[in-house]
């Protein structure tokens, strides 16, 4: 699998990934049925966001994007969203993403990550970040409208890119 930067060149292979997954309803909070201007605009965003595709033989297969999870004095910490051709996924791309994005930001001077709405139901997403030394910090209760389990639970998750984080 090859990570590199993605550039606007990317998005119309990009578009069939973020749209299935976003029309799922089990993963983003988005609304269904998103145009591609619409989340062009929301998932390819400029710097200091950092997009980035995952590629399997030249084929891309998921997507990742980095940047400051708060602006100003919060810009020291990053948070990240990914996403996975569904047809691709149970393959490591998840997870090859998830350590390229955490070294990535560490890199860049980022002192912590963290992921602001992590499904609860979505235990893959939960057993991956925590397999790579995310924790959850906090749930927020019936907070996501899941399209089968109803209203469930975000989690916080965090970790730590520096010592001097916590």
């Amino acid at each position: 699998m090859q990570i590199r930067t993605a550039t606007p060149h990317d998005w119309p292979a990009l578009w069939p990934i973020v749209k299935t997954v976003v029309d799922a309803g089990e993963t983003y909070a988005w609304r269904p049925t998103p145009s591609s201007d619409e989340m062009r605009h929301l998932w390819m965003e400029p710097p200091p966001w950092q997009v980035f595709v995952a590629e399997l033989d030249g084929e891309v297969v998921g997507t990742a994007k980095v940047g400051p999870n708060r602006p100003g004095r919060g810009a020291h910490i990053a948070t990240a969203s990914f996403m996975v051709s569904p047809q691709h996924q149970g393959r490591g791309i998840g997870r090859g993403l998830g350590e390229f994005t955490i070294g990535w930001a560490g890199n860049a001077g980022y002192r912590g990550m963290q992921f602001n709405a992590v499904v609860e139901t979505n235990s893959a997403a939960v057993a991956l970040w925590s397999s790579l030394g995310f924790s959850v910090i906090g749930t927020v209760p019936a907070a996501f409208e899941h399209p089968v389990a109803g209203r469930v639970g975000l989690h916080i998750m965090y970790r730590a890119l520096a010592p001097s984080a916590e």
